[in-house]
């Protein structure tokens, strides 16, 4: 899931790669759609959503469930700002901006192998 707009970049390119994603306009869109039945097998998170809840909250709240899901964060902030400390739990990566698509394309595909 990613915040709309010029991150729709990024759903376009793993859409025309064979992936299925779903888009939020902010961190609590994207809590109601990790709630909704959706099958969500990886959350790409933009660590500065907007509307009070950051990527890592979001995150954080989803993994919070049993369900074991996959993060990968998108930054252009430094990695240990990310993460607080420089810590990452198992099934969490982060893509620092600038990379490309295809950079991104085989990171979903190894996390969705994993």
């Amino acid at each position: 899931m990613w915040p709309r707009g010029a991150p729709s970049v990024v759903s376009e390119a793993l859409e025309t790669r064979g992936y299925t994603t779903l888009e939020a306009e902010d961190g609590a869109s994207d809590l109601s759609i990790l709630d909704s039945n959706a099958r969500i097998d990886l959350l790409i998170a933009d660590v500065g959503l907007p509307g009070g809840l950051n990527g890592r909250q979001v995150a954080d709240a989803a993994r919070a469930q049993p369900s074991g899901l996959k993060v990968v964060f998108i930054t252009g902030y430094a990695d240990n700002a990310v993460v607080g400390g420089g810590r990452l739990e198992p099934g969490m990566q982060i893509m620092t901006n600038p990379f490309d698509m295809s950079t991104l394309a085989t990171r979903v595909r190894s996390m969705l192998a994993q």
